[in-house]
């Protein structure tokens, strides 16, 4: 790799972002709009409820959750109204990370390789892009529709690695989710902890504390300085 002022450009094959809490400050918009739908079904829940039990995961996940905690059984149409609605609301609402335009540009000129590996459907994530203005910046995208197993297995980050034709063993992972960073682990690839959103403002925080922690993305150079393959498990 071409050097940068005496310093090796990157020693990653490929970072891999999460897109919803990560990319863009979403979670607190998807999980007031489930509440109001489940309100309307009959079922209450709380915003520490869905933080806990549905971030990072798939609908078919939460709605199993849904079934066999609420015992709810969600309509044919609920995931169809839950994800029109909710593009609506991110028509108007909708923000990008604060920095993360410009974490990216950083990470290009570092020539590394990016992408994005989300639990969303491909019509949101493509519109959420789009929304926030980084489907430039950001134009590999991989959802869990492609794998037989969403997070917290780790079939979609192999797959997007596979895909971007990266090593996992260099592969960083940026997730804000549980279930994300365990799909890393599991992945052998090293995972740090995006903890910027708006959803996580105030929440008791669970991961191994030896877990690298990103909490503001004008930090994502000197995170980047910091880690290097072979010196993370």
């Amino acid at each position: 790799m071409a050097a940068t002022e005496g310093r090796m450009q990157s020693d990653w094959d490929l970072v891999i972002f999460d897109c919803d809490g990560v990319l863009i400050d979403s979670e607190v918009l998807s999980a007031e709009l489930l509440i109001e739908l489940l309100t309307e079904e009959g079922a209450t829940i709380s915003f520490d409820h869905v933080r806990r039990n549905f971030l990072g995961r798939s609908f078919p996940v939460v709605a199993r959750h849904i079934r066999e905690t609420l015992g709810l059984d969600l309509g044919p149409d609920f995931e169809a109204r839950y994800r029109a609605r909710l593009l609506e609301r991110f028509e108007t609402a909708l923000e990008p990370m604060p920095g993360i335009a410009a974490a990216l540009a950083a990470l290009a000129d570092r020539g590394v390789p990016a992408c994005v590996a989300t639990s969303s459907s491909p019509p949101r994530v493509t519109r959420s892009l789009e929304i926030v203005g980084l489907t430039t910046a950001l134009p590999h995208v991989f959802t869990a529709s492609q794998v037989e197993r969403g997070k917290p297995a780790p079939d979609l980050f192999l797959f997007a690695a596979a895909r971007m034709g990266a090593r996992p063993g260099r592969t960083l992972v940026i997730e804000d989710s549980l279930p994300g960073l365990e799909a890393a682990a599991a992945a052998g690839m090293t995972a740090v902890r995006f903890t910027g959103g708006s959803h996580l403002a105030g929440a008791t925080l669970r991961h191994d504390p030896a877990l690298p922690v990103l909490a503001d993305w004008s930090a994502l150079d000197a995170l980047l300085d910091r880690l290097h393959p072979e010196t993370v498990a």
